[in-house]
């Protein structure tokens, strides 16, 4: 038996050009980045089309830009008649998988992204910091690091992505000794370019404000399973998803716990529904070899001929 879970990128797979094909081709493509353009006052359809990329990177850009895109993906599954039996998102594309189970409208979700990018980068101006990814330890080691990197400053873990893939941030100067006790543990360590540090208390008065935006979004029960970041569980109550989402912009993503209690509970295919492959990349090292998990992927026109011919 067929079971599919769409999973949405979040930030690090824009590209130029990304959503294109669509818009040129369906006139409902184009309604949502109109619209996306419309809610946000920002020129999202030509950002994602024409950049340039530094442009299009800044997060008071990029969150609703690839929202927009991997809403036109998730509209083009629907139109072939393709829903998902569970679905989840990673850090901002978890706004993409609430639309995906029915659990806010697509103009909530355009305006929640759009406060979360503009919020989370006023905090990075005001408290600046850094991320980078550990690979190689296992999520204890890395916690044990981070503690003992606390002296320096502010420091945790963003992302647990695999099993042995693990993003931290925080305050520049914690996180780099922080790199530095990993790298005396043989392990390899990745500065990775970003703004500031997503998923830290640096961004406590980002999240403190937002929750008003999110307490004043309507949140339906959702249509399909629905796993979230914080917890790595589903959740079908409106009120405690609502709740949890307050959390999500300091809280850990729980990513690889999410994909295997998916797979616990009978996924046996998983669409990235977005750009590029990330999420892909990091199944490669979530889900065993014996697995019979299929992961597929549509950014474009071509990615939605090979789903469609990978689900018969």
């Amino acid at each position: 038996m067929v079971k599919i879970s769409f999973i949405f990128p979040g930030q690090g797979s824009q590209f130029v050009g990304m959503g294109q094909d669509f818009y040129e081709a369906h006139a409902w493509a184009k309604e949502i980045f109109d619209l996306a353009d419309e809610v946000t006052g920002k020129p999202i359809a030509k950002l994602c089309f024409e950049g340039p990329l530094e442009e299009l990177t800044l997060t008071v850009n990029l969150q609703p830009a690839l929202t927009a895109v991997n809403l036109i993906c998730l509209k083009a599954l629907a139109e072939k008649g393709i829903t998902p039996d569970a679905t989840a998102g990673h850090s901002l594309g978890e706004y993409s998988a609430l639309a995906a189970a029915g659990v806010i409208s697509t103009a909530d979700t355009l305006k929640l992204v759009n406060s979360r990018g503009e919020l989370m980068n006023r905090e990075a101006e005001r408290r600046p910091g850094a991320m980078q990814a550990i690979i190689g330890l296992e999520p204890n080691q890395v916690e044990e690091i981070t503690t003992l990197a606390g002296a320096h400053g502010i420091v945790g873990v963003a992302n647990y992505n695999t099993p042995q893939q693990t993003v931290i941030t925080g305050e520049a100067e914690a996180v780099a000794a922080a790199a530095k006790f990993a790298a005396a543990k043989r392990a390899r360590t990745v500065p990775l370019a970003v703004s500031g540090a997503w998923h830290s208390p640096l961004m406590d008065a980002a999240a403190e404000e937002f929750t008003g935006v999110i307490m004043e979004t309507s949140f339906s029960k959702p249509a399909c399973d629905l796993y979230l970041n914080v917890t790595a569980q589903k959740e079908t109550d409106p009120d405690q998803i609502q709740s949890i989402m307050t959390r999500q912009i300091t809280s850990t993503v729980r990513w690889f716990e999410i994909v295997e209690n998916m797979m616990a509970d009978g996924v046996t295919h998983f669409a990235e529904v977005g750009p590029k492959k990330v999420l892909a990349g990091l199944h490669r090292k979530i889900v065993p070899r014996d697995a019979e998990v299929i992961t597929i992927n549509i950014q474009d026109m071509a990615g939605l001929e090979k789903v469609l011919e990978s689900l018969g």
